[in-house]
């Protein structure tokens, strides 16, 4: 089956169990909660983490359908980082539509927010066990973590690779990584196969990250949803700056650390940012660089015999070489 297909499939499931988690705690909870977790919740997205718990639990063995229930945990938290994050970047929109915080209120957003990320945990505890729940927590952790990098480093424009990297494995990798290790847990897999799905997801998602940059600057706000160059407004110092800044002389170094200190400046130079970094290989070295990460993650892949795990390696081998190549 084609793996945009596959995708599509598995995230109509993953709404599916969503839609009647929620119908089973609106008759517990406030009719305004359960409108914004709608909201929040059901207004687009891939369902990447969620795929991933399932394949990498099926790679391990898994049949038992309770999977996407679990999975559904790595959306609700991911969702809950959406919201947060909106509040915090004071981000009006999301996804081409009003984010929540601008839908519904600062306190409501905030709400909102903290019940995805408590009701993850019970789901996580509930299904998975503690050693899934020990793991979950770690990338939550980690979450925060790397949110307080980003907004230190926001502070300056001197961010190193390295510095860029901690902050993607906290906010985006880890929790990838969790979701792959936590389906193989489900699926009754060992340390050693758990561990290396673990950094089969650490690797998949620095490079979908470092790929979301590109799509930035290089790709089409109709099929990315978000306005061209919405890094470059925010001030953000994407691995495709990092890398120009690192190779640029010292005359177009300091005119890029100049745009990018003044926010009107950063508003009216998209193009004479655009053709530094193409200028010093910015584009081209970070691509290369997530290239390199699919790799690695290729490498960690776990090799099962049973025709059903053969069946999903190539699964996610196929979604690592989506990773690299999607344009939305």
């Amino acid at each position: 089956m084609e793996l945009k297909k596959l995708i599509f499939e598995e995230a109509a499931k993953i709404d599916e169990v969503m839609r009647l988690d929620l119908d089973e705690l609106a008759a517990e909870l406030d009719p305004l909660l359960i409108e914004i977790l709608n909201y929040g919740l059901f207004s687009g997205g891939k369902r990447i983490r969620p795929f991933l718990t399932t394949s990498a639990g099926r790679l391990c063995g898994c049949t038992d359908e309770g999977i996407y229930r679990l999975a559904t945990s790595f959306e609700y938290l991911h969702a809950a980082t959406l919201i947060h994050d909106d509040i915090i970047d004071n981000a009006s929109e999301r996804r081409g539509a009003a984010s929540v915080v601008s839908q519904y209120g600062l306190a409501e957003a905030i709400l909102a927010g903290d019940f995805l990320h408590a009701h993850s945990m019970q789901l996580v505890s509930r299904i998975g066990g503690p050693q899934a729940l020990t793991a979950f927590c770690r990338a939550t952790m980690a979450i925060v973590d790397g949110e307080f990098r980003q907004l230190r480093n926001a502070a300056g424009f001197e961010q190193s690779e390295t510095e860029y990297f901690t902050v993607v494995k906290g906010k985006t990798a880890l929790l990838i990584g969790a979701a792959c290790e936590i389906g193989g847990m489900y699926g009754g897999g060992d340390d050693g196969i758990c561990s290396a799905l673990q950094i089969f997801g650490i690797n998949l998602g620095c490079a979908f990250q470092i790929i979301d940059d590109l799509l930035d600057y290089q790709g089409n706000s109709d099929k990315t949803g978000k306005a061209t160059g919405n890094d470059l407004a925010e001030g953000k110092m994407t691995l495709p700056v990092i890398i120009a800044l690192q190779r640029a002389d010292e005359q177009d170094r300091q005119a890029l650390l100049a745009i990018f200190a003044d926010p009107e400046a950063r508003a009216r130079s998209l193009a004479d940012v655009f053709g530094l970094i193409k200028r010093y290989q910015g584009f081209s070295s970070a691509r290369e660089k997530a290239e390199e990460l699919i790799d690695k993650a290729l490498a960690a892949l776990p090799v099962m015999e049973s025709q059903d795990a053969l069946k999903e390696r190539v699964i996610l081998k196929d979604l690592c070489t989506y990773v690299l190549n999607r344009d939305k």
